[in-house]
């Protein structure tokens, strides 16, 4: 399964049975977050490391943590470093979950958010008719297979706060909260689901045969958005 395909295949799993991971994967996992595109000008620290290291990991031997500077272009970028691997670790065969309590066993303030991973019975979905999104329209004017992969991409509380529209040779994502959520999500949360979002554009595109230039963050009065530009 490529990380296109998985875009369509992947679920929050919260569930986990016990067993180890194999050591390829975690050294495709850890190469995959060493060397995948960031946002431009953000780098962003990102670490595997076993449960035991962490707290709230949900049964899942293994966690992903990012850690970044306060700023939300720099939250946006480690939902978009981490959603890759999300994918990547769904299209191998194991389950992956974002935790709003997964979290480094020893506090440190640069810490962002996590991954939960490992094993697991549940099964991935088979048809787009199994995930609980907006409507198309409420997202995007056009209906073109880089809207409808951002329309599946997770976000917390299932907000999808975004928007997305067309350019030439651009796709422009901007923050937009939504309902009772965004005064939950404004803060980091919003502008980790954006990144999220901006990654299932980025995967689209490259699936077209595009060749992403640039993925650029601009934050304004608060609001996020970030272009993706390509050729």
């Amino acid at each position: 399964m490529t990380l296109y395909e998985a875009i369509s295949a992947r679920r929050q799993v919260r569930s986990f049975r016990p067993g180890p991971v194999d050591e390829t994967v975690l050294d495709q996992l850890r190469a995959c977050l060493r060397d995948t595109e960031r946002l431009t000008g953000r780098q962003g620290q990102f670490e595997v490391v076993p449960a035991k290291a962490a707290g709230g990991s949900h049964g899942a031997p293994w966690c992903v943590f990012s850690f970044c500077e306060e700023d939300p272009a720099a939250y946006a970028n480690a939902g978009y470093v981490l959603q890759k691997a999300d994918l990547l670790l769904q299209s191998l065969g194991l389950g992956c979950g974002w935790f709003m309590d997964l979290k480094p066993a020893q506090p440190d303030p640069r810490f962002c958010i996590g991954l939960a991973f490992g094993h697991t019975d549940e099964p991935l979905r088979t048809e787009e008719a199994q995930f609980k999104r907006r409507p198309l329209s409420d997202i995007c004017r056009e209906e073109n297979d880089v809207a409808r992969a951002v329309r599946l991409a997770p976000s917390s509380l299932n907000s999808q706060p975004w928007t997305v529209e067309f350019e030439d040779r651009k796709v422009v994502l901007r923050e937009k909260g939504r309902g009772p959520a965004r005064l939950i999500l404004r803060g980091k949360l919003n502008k980790i689901d954006l990144g999220i979002a901006a990654r299932h554009a980025a995967l689209a595109l490259e699936h077209q045969g595009k060749r992403v230039v640039e993925a650029l963050p601009k934050a304004e009065n608060g609001k996020l958005e970030i272009t993706i530009r390509y050729e």
